[in-house]
């Protein structure tokens, strides 16, 4: 079971036992704290997903210590004008465990995955139905072409008979 949640202006997907940093929380450490902006719930497949937040679910998460990340340098230089700027910034983090997800999936969600599933299922059978046209015609087009073959077999032969009537002339010392 998983969740994705909105803490302090950043989604994460947690799960029960995860440990995750987040921005500064002004909590003190040790205390445990609900988390309400639950934008999506995963129970073993089944999927609820909050318009925008769900209704009733809270993940429920213990504040473990505050801390800071690591140093980022930033370093500012315009080449031949003597201009040199050396920074260096370390964000706040809350390093917190989560604990627990609460959340209640209602009837009327499964109501609209069934749905969701039927209409799914249309474009299939509007599929399947365009494949069986497809097929009919490739079988009227290969009927179409046997018959010109035949045709052409057909003409052949006629040209041939008109060729040997046309080969027999009469002798002309012989009336």
């Amino acid at each position: 079971m998983y969740a994705i949640v909105e803490i302090a202006g950043q989604q994460f997907k947690v799960e029960e036992g995860k440990r995750i940093f987040v921005h500064r929380l002004d909590v003190e450490d040790g205390k445990k704290i609900d988390f309400e902006q639950v934008l999506l719930i995963d129970d073993e497949g089944k999927i609820t997903i909050g318009e925008p937040t769900i209704k009733d679910a809270t993940v429920q998460a213990k504040i473990l210590e505050k801390v800071r990340g690591e140093k980022v340098i930033v370093f500012k230089k315009k080449r031949k004008k003597g201009y040199r700027v050396k920074n260096g910034h370390r964000q706040n983090f809350t390093h917190v465990e989560i604990i627990s997800i609460n959340g209640k999936i209602s009837p009327k969600k499964h109501a609209v995955k069934k749905e969701v599933a039927e209409v799914t299922e249309e474009p299939v059978k509007e599929k399947k139905a365009a494949e069986k046209k497809v097929e009919a015609k490739k079988q009227t087009i290969k009927k179409a072409e046997a018959d010109d073959k035949k045709s052409v077999v057909k003409k052949a032969e006629k040209k041939t008979v008109s060729k040997k009537s046309e080969t027999k002339k009469p002798e002309k010392g012989k009336a």
